[in-house]
């Protein structure tokens, strides 16, 4: 989910530079000879070192979309689907040198439907962000008190970085766990997937089936009707509305 913003700052007469480590004397020198007020963070993916953070005079904002201090770390958007959390937020706050770990100035609950995926939870995290910027910057410039105070920081987590194997189904998964699984790896993520016949089949879309089917073992497929497949789960069934490649499957058959 990566967007370039060169053409913007182009448009709009906004130095730019391309860096590869942001912490490097290259970038730190070019950005103390803007002397900036203050430096926001959005979206990078490295930690910014002591060095960076102290350029600005007021300081430097990162982002964050959960309900910090709960759910620091990696690839928020997809735990927090992946998971089935009904709801999460995004959040402002002043950055140090550990990962999501500074004083909070604004922060907005967002609330996550069952049919909400990466897309869509996505776009909504975005339009909370634009709002909440609008709302805390002003208050910045008159230099307010915006922290948030938070007693039960003892409760805070951290979410590990995913890995390929995290988006395998195995079909012995419930199929809410296959459906949140699928939900969470949607665009702009790479899709949860499956094996079949040693080719790599990306799962773009999936719903709920329930089976009261006994001794039924997990991954055999128990209808074809209307060429929708439906594949037993470890708990109730999946049916699966859209793969990539299409698969041709037959009732009986297993993945």
């Amino acid at each position: 989910d990566h967007y370039d913003l060169k053409k913007i700052c182009i448009k709009k007469k906004i130095l730019c530079r391309y860096t590869s480590n942001i912490n490097n004397n290259k970038s730190i020198s070019w950005m103390k000879k803007l002397k900036p007020d203050l430096i926001l963070c959005l979206g990078w993916s490295s930690l910014l070192n002591n060095k960076v953070l102290k350029i600005p005079s007021n300081g430097t904002i990162g982002f964050h979309p959960t309900k910090l201090p709960l759910n620091r770390g990696r690839h928020p958007i997809i735990w927090t689907l992946a998971l089935g959390m009904k709801e999460t937020a995004c959040t402002f706050f002043y950055m140090n040198a550990k990962a999501d770990t500074g004083k909070i100035i604004a922060q907005k609950k967002i609330k996550i439907s069952n049919i909400d995926n990466a897309t869509s939870l996505y776009k909504k995290i975005i339009l909370s962000s634009k709002k909440l910027i609008d709302n805390f910057l002003p208050k910045l410039k008159k230099k307010n008190n915006l922290y948030f105070n938070f007693k039960n920081k003892k409760l805070s987590n951290y979410w590990r970085k995913r890995s390929h194997i995290d988006g395998k189904i195995d079909w012995r998964m419930s199929a809410q766990s296959i459906n949140n699984l699928v939900k969470s790896l949607s665009y702009p993520y790479p899709y949860a997937h499956f094996i079949y016949n040693k080719k790599v089949i990306k799962v773009i879309k999936t719903k709920i089936s329930k089976s009261s089917l006994k001794n039924i073992e997990p991954g055999k497929v128990i209808s074809d009707k209307n060429k929708i497949l439906i594949v037993k789960c470890g708990e109730n069934a999946i049916r699966i509305i859209k793969t990539y490649p299409k698969i041709k499957l037959k009732l009986n058959m297993y993945l």
